[in-house]
């Protein structure tokens, strides 16, 4: 007669009560074959969330990049690159947002599924039930950290200086094909058509200068810059000049130079904002930046806020955690639940952008900036361990729940 052995798989891939300490080196906890599973599920909801986010702003930024390059004759290419830079920024704002989405889906889904419930059933405890996805919100504010602190001054400084050269071209500022523009000091420019290689055909100048005017015609002219000033070389034209005395001077010519140095109204260097600069430009800023970005207060707000706005993440888990397990069971669904911790959570986030604001001004409160994000967190987080008072069912944000017994009655 055949015999059958059976050998039992170690018990961190199938009994969901083990228990795995932080080794040396290791970050974050080993998870469980459930535990993993569950990371899983919440991850693809919450980077899809994200991913959406992502994609109606930039969306939006590239609309607002498209107006600003065909009104400054730009190539598409610019239009891309400004969008892409821009995108840093808006990931530190839409991550807490996306992780609150994509938990909630996910976490409705295995709710309904029952899925929690033979999770539990399996031994899991709450602690580690909620493991995953706490794990899940660290890995969200360490992206935020890094993104915060290092990605999105580079991209907000390499953006302001690419659209400050755009801004300063004169080729941009004083032409646009088929329409008369009018510069400063008097100068009116008209071309007739511009090539892809920044040829001008058919070029028209008008300076009133007071009693004096006078007009320059060429068939071709083209930008260029002589020792750092801006020039336009004209080819194959002739001028008008009228004097005080009534008196015109006429001039043909082959080639001539024409300077633009008079009419160069622009700034020597970009001026930035405080999103643009770095950590350490925010919190030790030299003394020539302070009249033009803002003032040392500014400047430590948004450095604090750096810092502190990746813990909306912890508030955002925290939250969708409490609306689908801090509750009863309910066969009905969780909308209701799901509506409540929504509004909660943009309270809350609308609270901590007014925290900036006052901060700015009372430098005091910027230790509020970390510390309301994570008492809001570890309040949602009490919810999960609460038990319900006797003879009532547990309603969801029920504060008096927290309480010790005997009080609030």
């Amino acid at each position: 007669m055949a015999t059958f052995s059976f050998v039992c798989a170690p018990p961190c891939v199938l009994d969901a009560r083990y228990r795995h300490s932080l080794q040396p080196g290791e970050i974050f906890l080993r998870m469980t074959l459930i535990q993993g599973y569950l990371f899983r599920q919440l991850l693809l909801p919450v980077a899809g969330a994200c991913g959406a986010l992502v994609g109606i702003g930039v969306l939006s930024q590239s609309l607002e990049q498209l107006e600003f390059v065909v009104e400054r004759g730009q190539s598409l290419w610019l239009m891309l690159k400004l969008t892409l830079l821009a995108t840093p920024q808006l990931l530190g704002v839409v991550l807490p947002i996306g992780l609150f989405v994509g938990a909630l889906v996910a976490l409705t889904r295995l709710q309904r599924e029952q899925e929690l419930t033979a999770a539990q059933a399996a031994g899991l405890t709450r602690t580690a039930l909620i493991q995953p996805a706490v794990q899940l919100a660290l890995i969200v504010v360490v992206l935020g950290l890094l993104i915060n602190a290092v990605v999105q001054p580079w991209s907000q400084t390499t953006a302001r200086t690419e659209a400050f050269a755009v801004r300063s071209d004169l080729a941009a500022l004083l032409v646009e094909e088929g329409e008369f523009v009018q510069g400063p000091d008097g100068l009116t420019v008209y071309v007739q058509e511009i090539e892809q290689n920044g040829l001008l055909k058919n070029l028209f100048i008008y300076i009133q200068n007071g009693e004096t005017t006078e007009t320059w015609n060429a068939t071709e002219a083209r930008f260029g810059r002589v020792d750092g000033e801006p020039m336009l070389t004209l080819i194959g034209g002739s001028s008008q000049r009228y004097s005080s005395a009534g008196v015109l001077n006429l001039l043909s010519f082959d080639t001539y130079v024409f300077p633009l140095g008079a009419f160069a109204e622009v700034a020597d260097q970009p001026r930035f904002k405080p999103a643009d600069l770095g950590l350490s430009d925010l919190f030790m800023p030299r003394p020539e930046m302070i009249p033009s970005v803002g003032t040392r207060n500014e400047l430590m707000a948004e450095g604090h806020s750096r810092l502190a706005s990746p813990l909306y993440a912890l508030t955002a888990m925290a939250l969708a955690l409490a609306a689908i397990l801090a509750g009863s069971f309910s066969r009905t669904g969780y909308g209701i639940r799901v509506a409540k911790a929504a509004t909660i959570f943009l309270l809350v986030r609308i609270f901590g952008y007014g925290l900036v604001a006052a901060a700015a001004w009372t430098p005091w409160l910027n230790i509020l900036q970390y510390a309301f994000p994570l008492v809001a967190a570890a309040l949602a987080t009490a919810m999960l361990y609460r038990t319900p008072r006797r003879g009532r069912r547990l309603a969801l944000f029920d504060i008096r729940a927290l309480l010790p017994r005997g009080a609030g009655a």
